[in-house]
């Protein structure tokens, strides 16, 4: 080794090799790192394979702590999963739907009761949505944003696996995966560079050593990824698995979910050996699920309600085009001849979805009124309505369809009362307050949300429709200027700030507003295109 460093050392320092310094000149402007201290980084790499085997054991995960932290602190990793849903929120197949959004983080945080430590020391919230896509498959951003496909959502067959893929996606974030992968691509991303700096120098005695050098380095970063992969699987597995447990759900709905899954994946799976997988075989992760469940003692949890409606909604918006309404409608006409009152609840509720995504007001209103009915006969069922908004949510979007819009305020006015903590129904009520033509009383309300929920764009999108119902247009800019920069699209934000200047109703409150907040995102639209550059 020592011969080979020297080498290294006298190829820097000579100017000679024409063939050499063509090929290195190029590395170290790229990637500004001396090449010897890229083989010295593939030595110390090569070199781990004579660490004794508990040591290697024990580096197949990194430890938590300062190496990750170097790479993203916790505040960098919720700020990059802000910036990555800001994209999101704006995407088509986003599925922003209050009830489904509120039932998925209902269950998120009822998980996360049990496993306080998984918000890290930053304690920020997480965020549980769904997106539209029949794929089985969830993931999770960094900084607590996890999101679930409207496959998966369907896919279930009880609330213990929905619940199993949210703790497996929880011990994601709980673990940091996102920040240790990241350190460990960081390390990794050298061994090929440091490989193509010996290759260099093999090609002249060898061009096969040189050749297998290349492949080699690459090789081996790409099986270091694939084997922290499987690792990061595993241990999101376990921790998962304790959170389901504590959270008072079927461990078992654990295993039948990855048995589903694997089902589902057989097809173009199977194929694949272990070692190039970036997932741990499925029915290795069953065996360790079933190993784990021999000392537990059978625990039976009854699916909520809210679970088997927000799968019959989620049915509706997954597909709402013509042949998608017809699919679901026959599933829930086959549902609704079952002798199970909780399927024939169910089944009422989705074809009174369908009613309404149809505009068929009438038929909706009918059929969500004897779903209602069905429920009410049970007082466990009934109680969905003392904090659940999947009857009202829909109950005011028909009446303001139809048109109804006194009777929507009215309802809306209740429901504010009886559900204070729902996001969705206080955006219904302003929606209610704007079709009724209450456009004072819905600005006065949404100025007040504004105060409590600074960073809802939703609330300041409505304003903005308010105020356009009100004639004011520079005010209207300016409040879909602070959405766009809510969600993070200050390109939009600033230009929607400069129509506002133009206009001639802006008056000296809204200049003073438009002149200070153009400072403060030119500042933060320049910082945001100098870290795209540096990407880059």
């Amino acid at each position: 080794m020592s011969k080979l460093l020297s080498e290294l050392q006298s190829e820097l320092q000579s100017e000679s090799q024409s063939d050499y310094h063509s090929i290195e000149k190029p590395l170290r402007r790229a990637f500004r790192l001396p090449i010897l201290r890229l083989a010295v980084l593939l030595a110390v790499t090569l070199g781990s394979a004579s660490l004794s085997p508990a040591l290697v054991q024990a580096q197949n995960l990194p430890t938590l702590g300062d190496t990750s932290r170097e790479d993203l602190s916790p505040l960098a990793e919720r700020k990059l999963g802000e910036q990555i849903m800001s994209v999101v929120r704006r995407d088509p197949d986003f599925m922003d739907d209050a009830p489904v959004s509120e039932y998925l983080n209902r269950l998120g945080n009822k998980m996360l009761e049990n496993r306080q430590d998984a918000r890290g020391e930053t304690n920020f919230n997480f965020e549980f949505f769904a997106v539209r896509d029949p794929v089985l498959n969830a993931f999770a951003f960094p900084g607590g944003f996890i999101g679930f496909h409207s496959g998966l959502i369907l896919a279930a067959q009880s609330e213990s696996e929905l619940a199993s893929v949210m703790g497996h996606e929880i011990g994601h974030v709980a673990q940091r995966h996102i920040a240790r992968m990241l350190t460990s691509q960081r390390n990794d991303a050298l061994i090929p560079l440091a490989a193509l700096a010996l290759a260099v120098l093999a090609a002249r005695s060898s061009p096969d050593a040189a050749m297998a050098l290349v492949t080699g380095g690459q090789g081996l970063a790409i099986q270091k990824q694939l084997n922290f992969g499987r690792d990061a699987e595993r241990e999101a597995d376990r921790v998962g698995f304790q959170i389901l447990r504590e959270s008072g759900f079927d461990p078992s709905g654990m295993v039948s979910f990855f048995g589903r899954l694997q089902n589902a994946t057989r097809n173009y799976n199977d194929n694949l050996p272990p070692y190039l997988r970036s997932h741990p075989l499925t029915s290795e992760r069953i065996a360790d699920i079933q190993s784990r469940l021999v000392d537990q003692r059978y625990r039976q949890h009854a699916d909520s309600l809210e679970f088997l409606l927000t799968k019959a909604r989620v049915r509706v918006l997954q597909d709402s085009t013509i042949q998608g309404l017809m699919d679901a409608s026959t599933f829930f006409d086959t549902q609704v001849k079952s002798g199970k009152l909780e399927d024939q609840i169910t089944a009422k509720y989705g074809q009174a979805f369908v009613a309404y995504k149809r505009l068929d007001f009438t038929s909706a209103r009918k059929l969500l009124e004897q779903s209602r009915k069905l429920l009410e006969q049970t007082p466990a069922y009934k109680s969905l309505l003392s904090y659940s908004n999947m009857y009202v949510d829909l109950s005011i979007a028909i009446l303001i369809g139809d048109k109804q819009t006194d009777a929507a305020v009215k309802e809306a006015d209740k429901a504010m009362r009886d559900l204070p903590l729902s996001r969705g129904v206080a955006l219904q009520y302003a929606e209610a307050l704007l079709a009724d033509s209450k456009e004072e009383k819905a600005a006065v309300f949404l100025r007040d949300q504004i105060v409590l929920y600074r960073q809802e764009a939703q609330l300041y999108n409505l304003l903005a429709k308010v105020y356009a119902a009100q004639g004011k247009q520079a005010a209207q800019h300016v409040a879909l200027a602070e959405a766009y920069g809510i969600e993070g699209n200050l390109a939009a934000a600033l230009q929607q700030l400069d129509i506002a200047r133009r206009e001639k109703d802006a008056q000296y409150f809204e200049l003073s507003v438009i002149d200070a907040r153009e400072r403060e995102w030119k500042e933060k639209h320049k910082e945001q295109l100098a870290e795209e550059k540096k990407r880059r």
